[in-house]
């Protein structure tokens, strides 16, 4: 089995049994992003090839002398390019490489990795400031689908998604703000955790009013995803991976298109159904009950937007000035004209609704392990577009509109976890998300760990996805 095949935890144990070198891993996996990215796109920037064979020398000058960091000692990695990596620059997608600014410091996450001995080889690919799932930007060329080339990839997280699935790195950071740990896992056959909020630590940590957006594990086992969230969250702030009883069947509730309320191309509601039948026969439809100020689907989108003008929106004018706003692509001038156009009042109601919503989610889990819906509710597009303009009839009037299934779990600050559904008849990928208890983080992955053992979902190995 080739070096990039093998799983995460299978090649730190090759090289901590000094099976395989630190030089020899980094150097499968920077070949492999040496044919691939070209055509891919899967980072923003990558540090030069003999710099980052030099610190995996280093690595491996380490385990001689008896140092052994962690699991994650000699594995390269890439990190979202939203977040600081002390020496490299960070572009969000809005500044090109030559012109960000260059990290003096790592994120907390960041720290983390390091710590754990990882070799850092570049930033992977992200939208302008992370918006929108599709990884475009005007910096660089776009992420292409790990099936497909031409067509999306997801986003924001889409660089690291194809990164994992393509065998460029063992894993991946990724952050989710709407599903940018869902849906690009979901379009690219690979797994990916939205954690609880506050368990992965932020470097805009604000524990008076935390924000939406955290930061996650994007992986091809679960017990890969389990360690790097682990890694990412810091010691001893993640349960031990709490698997089911033997025998336990996972009672799911299948929340659908939210009783028709979301509209879904062709296929994606049967495939993903069908991947939630092959795990447990204890399936059931389930339409969300209304609670305090959630009285239905409808209310969903207005909450949503609401509260995501004021969160993305006002980052975004405390953080640039006008000059620089005018370069902005349309969604992240879109934002900042709806925060600016935001009423208290309209913030308050959002809020309530907010509220409303996650005891209607807890209401549904007190019978339920898990709440099942697909990661997105259209197959990827052509690369060439912004965002698709309709599904079917329905036309998306926003850059994000045909994602809104990716809300609840961020509305409600439930962990959530994207799986392989399976392919349509184009080999695309689609994928089911999982919603879980409140801090059940760990939980929810012995569910899928579960569901990993039984067959139900496959997450195939790079050299099956891409053949190079």
């Amino acid at each position: 089995m080739r070096i990039v095949d093998r799983s995460a935890l299978d090649q730190s144990r090759a090289i901590q049994q000094r099976e395989i070198s630190c030089v020899e891993v980094v150097r499968a996996h920077l070949d492999r992003v040496d044919v691939l990215d070209g055509s891919h796109h899967a980072f923003s920037s990558r540090r030069p090839r003999d710099a980052v064979l030099a610190d995996a020398a280093e690595r491996d000058d380490e385990l001689a002398r008896g140092i052994w960091r962690g699991w994650m000692h000699g594995l390269p990695h890439g990190v979202k390019d939203l977040s600081d990596v002390t020496g490299l620059p960070t572009t969000m997608g809005f500044r090109h490489v030559a012109e960000a600014p260059v990290a003096t410091a790592d994120d907390p996450f960041v720290a983390h990795l390091r710590a754990s001995g990882v070799v850092f080889i570049g930033k992977t690919n992200t939208p302008e400031f992370g918006l929108g799932s599709h990884t475009y930007n005007a910096i660089g060329p776009t992420t292409g689908n790990v099936a497909n080339p031409l067509l999306s990839a997801g986003g924001s997280s889409g660089g690291a998604a194809v990164a994992v699935a393509a065998g460029m790195v063992p894993v991946a950071d990724g952050s989710d703000f709407m599903g940018s740990l869902r849906n690009p896992p979901g379009w690219n056959g690979v797994l990916g955790l939205r954690p609880t909020v506050g368990l992965v630590p932020a470097a805009t940590d604000d524990s008076a009013a935390p924000g939406s957006g955290v930061d996650g594990p994007i992986a091809r086992t679960v017990a890969d995803l389990h360690a790097l969230l682990a890694t990412m969250a810091g010691p001893g702030r993640l349960a031990p991976l709490s698997l089911p009883p033997l025998g336990a069947r996972a009672r799911i509730a299948w929340l659908g298109d939210l009783g028709g309320y979301l509209p879904f191309a062709d296929g994606i509601i049967e495939i993903c159904r069908e991947a939630v039948g092959r795990w447990s026969d204890d399936v059931v439809t389930v339409t969300l009950p209304s609670v305090g100020g959630f009285t239905g689907s409808d209310q969903l989108w207005p909450a949503w937007q609401s509260i995501r003008h004021h969160e993305v929106g006002s980052w975004l004018a405390a953080e640039f000035d006008e000059a620089e706003i005018a370069t902005m692509k349309p969604e992240a001038q879109w934002e900042l004209a709806g925060f600016r156009a935001l009423s208290s009042r309209q913030l308050a109601h959002a809020r309530l609704v907010r509220a409303g919503i996650r005891r209607s989610l807890l209401s549904a889990l007190e019978h339920f392990d898990l709440l099942a819906l697909p990661t997105a509710q259209c197959w990827p597009f052509p690369s060439t577009l912004h965002w698709p303009g309709a599904i079917g009839s329905v036309p998306m009037d926003t850059y994000h509109r045909w994602m809104e299934v990716t809300t609840l779990a961020t509305l409600a600050g439930l962990p959530a976890m994207s799986i392989p559904a399976g392919t349509n008849e184009d080999g695309l990928h689609m994928g089911v998300q999982l919603i879980g208890r409140p801090g059940g983080d760990a939980e929810l992955l012995g569910w899928a760990a579960q569901a990993e053992r039984a067959g139900v979902f496959e997450v195939r190995a790079p050299t099956q996805v891409v053949d190079v």
